[in-house]
């Protein structure tokens, strides 16, 4: 299943989008629950009770897509260096402040976050800045936790995902390279385009799709998931051995070769650029940056 988050006629709603992508239905939910997106269905089905009544349909186009997960329940956890060749392009970028003398590819999965607080949904503006002149883009598949848990192994970690979506991890380089720890850089207002919509792991395997980036049309991402350095059940694994894991948790796993750092000089994000995002199986996350 496809659940999405909207706004319609001024409220907002959470439903099911129709196979054909043309409307969504409604889940009759409280506005409380309303609010908080995918959230609260995703809750539900963990503690194995059925899904809400189902209310007439909306046409898509009708609505004003949300991110899924609007407000997270806690920071979002984001995997770095996990493609190969990024690993090898960031190293040599001089803004790795993550690597060690001697290798660029990471012998143990690097974790960090951003705020909840940095998350909009797909046509919504990423906002550049005063405070940075070194933005840029990162194109990632993100995993949902449906039944939480801590101490998952890797046999039993794919068991816990609900699915997937794309988050497009923007960063100001700048700081991240300035502070070291990349909390700030990568936790500015805007910095978390999240959608179009979740979609379930029976409908998507999430370890074996493609995902391209594009800057104003040019292709600058494209990769298979089956590249990752960790893969999605090592992830899992990794981060729930010290930190219990709960229903809506949101891990993004990584971005491939073709960031704007990558290129010299660096191809930096300026206001008018248009981001866009593919997953086979997903659909597209589209931004303007302003």
């Amino acid at each position: 299943m496809k659940i999405a988050a909207f706004n319609h006629q001024g409220q907002p709603g959470v439903g099911l989008v129709s196979s054909d992508l043309k409307s969504v239905q409604p889940f009759d939910l409280s506005l409380a629950e309303r609010e908080l997106g995918a959230l609260p269905i995703i809750e539900r089905q963990a503690k194995g009770e059925s899904l809400p009544a189902l209310l007439p349909a909306l046409a898509l186009a009708d609505v004003t897509l949300r991110a899924p997960l609007p407000k997270p329940r806690r920071n979002i956890f984001c995997v770095g260096k996990n493609y190969f060749e990024h690993a090898k392009e960031f190293a040599g970028s001089g803004f790795d402040s993550s690597a060690k003398s001697g290798g660029a590819i990471p012998e143990h999965p690097i974790y960090f976050s951003k705020v909840p607080e940095s998350v909009i949904g797909t046509g919504a503006t990423v906002e550049m800045p005063a405070a940075s002149t070194a933005i840029d883009y990162e194109a990632e598949l993100a995993v949902i936790i449906g039944r939480g848990g801590k101490g998952i192994t890797a046999k039993d970690a794919l068991s816990h995902v609900w699915g997937y979506t794309i988050i497009n991890d923007v960063t100001a380089r700048d700081w991240q390279s300035r502070h070291q720890q990349w909390l700030l850089g990568k936790s500015f207002d805007t910095f978390c385009p999240m959608g179009p919509w979740l979609v379930s792991a029976d409908e998507l395997d999430g370890t074996n799709t493609r995902m391209r980036g594009y800057v104003n049309g040019e292709l600058r991402q494209d990769v298979s998931t089956q590249d990752l350095i960790f893969d999605i059940p090592t992830l899992i694994e990794v981060l729930s051995a010290g930190i219990t894991l709960y229903p809506g948790d949101v891990i993004a796993t990584g971005t491939p070769v073709g960031v704007g750092i990558g290129f010299k000089p660096p191809k930096y994000l300026v206001s008018g650029d248009q981001l866009r995002i593919e997953i086979d199986g997903i659909g597209s996350l589209d931004n303007p940056v302003r």
